[in-house]
């Protein structure tokens, strides 16, 4: 089974199973069509990062593919060059481009855990680049907001190949014509040959790094040769018999389950009514006020955030919560625009992936004849010295992308995740609870109507939340407001494997989704 939010994705993971493939060939092959089939999302100049479950290990795997930001950059040159923004960093340019990561952790997987040749399994996707696809209706409606947020820098020449390359004729794609990135095709094709070597050592590491000099960036080739993905152990917490896994820092899945911690001092025993709720707010915005404050580069933290993780560190907190909404701030705890896919075999290996240039299309820097969209990750940074994710070269930034597991004992229950920036952690604490606290399906588990936190104590709703218990919550001191736009709610997928090996599996209902499988 292969779920991802283009049938076209599915469809190039679901080649690589029928072809002799395992779930991870068949992730690497929808995730490089991704970068093709909805590069409004991702691209090829965007991080990654990954849980793999292979199976009779017993243990989970995880993959940090994040780039760090140039060596040559600094919060003093920034300012002193006038490439901020009002004191903060820019969204789009070259000031707010990272390393990217996704061309390594394509190359990495298939390494250690791959069966077929990376060549073979990008195949689809460069199929897709140079024969074209079919513009599908959520794909055009988000084409059409890249086109408006890069058409107001129109005379700025750093995006004059932006525009050659994702709107050729004039204007974006309309649902039903058929779009084709031969440059992206070409790109692929050399990662796919070369294990990623020409995008990190060769002559596609040159290109960037003469667009950077040309566009005033930081990045250089030395950035890129000296990059690496890292393996990394995956953190965790129990949750009512189940342990539900998230990618440790500098990724939020901290925050994730920061609020699962504290919500498994409580029992739920109806979903939809505002008790549940007021806790669920609660407890993150706890969490978002913990995971903002210390979560950075690993090697830049504070404090250990293994600490967050501790049962009385989610007692404390819950002690907290009252019958009133209150403006939460960080506590230390005591010592002691993303794609999201996931993947299973009929071997029991499976696989959560994600992939971003983090809004949107990214920066709007597209380095010439190449199609990589490079990410602008960047933009998280603080040019304020003392914050935690302080701007720093060679320092990898707070990441909003993050991939969900769940395992019982020693068995997989199956990979999930919700995209959408700060959404993330909010959808994958949702989603989990769902599944485990209510007994939804996967499906039902995704399709529930979501809640997104802003700041201080505003929340917004989807139009299917019971509107009399968001006029109870408003009585407790929330400020609730109703999102007519459904795609700030996130993204998601997720597969869940039962006992005799059958596969279940949900996708989004908000968007283009498909699940392949046989």
């Amino acid at each position: 089974m292969v779920n991802a939010s283009s049938p076209q994705a599915s469809a190039a993971g679901l080649e690589m199973l029928r072809k002799g493939g395992n779930a991870v060939d068949a992730a690497i092959a929808t995730a490089a069509a991704l970068t093709v089939v909805e590069p409004t999302a991702n691209g090829l100049g965007g991080d990654a990062f990954a849980l793999v479950w292979m199976n009779g290990e017993g243990k989970l795997h995880g993959l940090n593919s994040s780039g760090p930001a140039p060596k040559g950059i600094s919060i003093q040159k920034v300012l002193e060059n006038g490439q901020d923004d009002h004191g903060k960093m820019p969204s789009l340019g070259w000031t707010p481009v990272t390393v990217p990561g996704i061309p390594k952790a394509w190359a990495e997987l298939s390494r250690r855990f791959g069966r077929l040749p990376l060549s073979q399994v990008v195949a689809p996707a460069i199929r897709y680049a140079r024969e074209g696809y079919p513009c599908a209706p959520n794909l055009a409606k988000f084409w059409k907001r890249g086109l408006e947020k890069y058409r107001a820098k129109l005379p700025d020449t750093l995006f004059e190949e932006w525009f050659r390359t994702f709107c050729p004729l004039g204007r974006a794609y309309e649902a039903g014509e058929i779009i084709r990135l031969p440059d992206h095709g070409d790109t692929i094709e050399a990662i796919g040959e070369t294990g990623a070597d020409a995008y990190y050592h060769g002559h596609l590491a040159d290109k960037i790094d003469a667009a950077s000099r040309a566009g005033g960036g930081y990045l250089r080739k030395e950035d890129l040769e000296a990059y690496e993905a890292r393996w990394v152990d995956p953190i965790s917490v129990d949750y009512r018999g189940y342990r539900v896994w998230e990618i440790p820092s500098n990724g939020q899945g901290l925050v994730a389950l920061i609020g699962l911690n504290i919500l498994k001092e409580f029992q739920f025993h109806e979903k939809d009514c505002a008790d549940t709720y007021h806790k669920q707010w609660e407890a993150m915005k706890m969490a978002f006020a913990d995971g903002l404050h210390y979560i950075t580069d690993p090697g830049e933290m504070a404090i250990d955030y293994h600490r967050f993780l501790l049962p009385e560190y989610g007692r404390i907190r819950a002690e907290q919560i009252t019958g009133c909404a209150m403006d939460r701030k960080a506590q230390e705890p005591p010592a002691g625009g993303t794609v999201y896919l996931c993947a299973a075999d009929g071997e029991g290996n499976m696989i959560s992936y994600i992939q971003s240039n983090y809004s949107g299309f990214g920066s709007g820097v597209v380095i010439p004849g190449t199609g990589i969209a490079m990410q602008n990750r960047g933009s998280d940074f603080s040019l304020d010295p003392a914050a935690a994710n302080c701007l720093k070269g060679g320092k990898r930034s707070y990441h909003t992308i993050i991939p969900g597991f769940i395992t019982k004992g020693d068995q997989a229950v199956g990979p999930f995740g919700v995209m959408g920036a700060y959404m993330q952690p909010q959808g994958h604490l949702q989603v989990a609870m769902n599944l485990i606290d209510f007994g939804l399906d996967p499906q039902q588990a995704l399709d529930a109507p979501r809640w997104r936190w802003l700041r201080g104590n505003e929340f917004e709703v989807e139009t299917g939340f019971h509107m009399e218990i968001a006029r109870q919550l408003l009585e407790r001191g929330h400020k609730v407001s109703v999102q007519l736009d459904t795609a700030s709610f996130g993204r998601g997928q997720m597969i869940v494997r039962l006992e005799n090996g059958v596969l279940v599996g949900g996708t989004e209902s908000r968007t283009d989704s498909n699940i392949a499988c046989f």
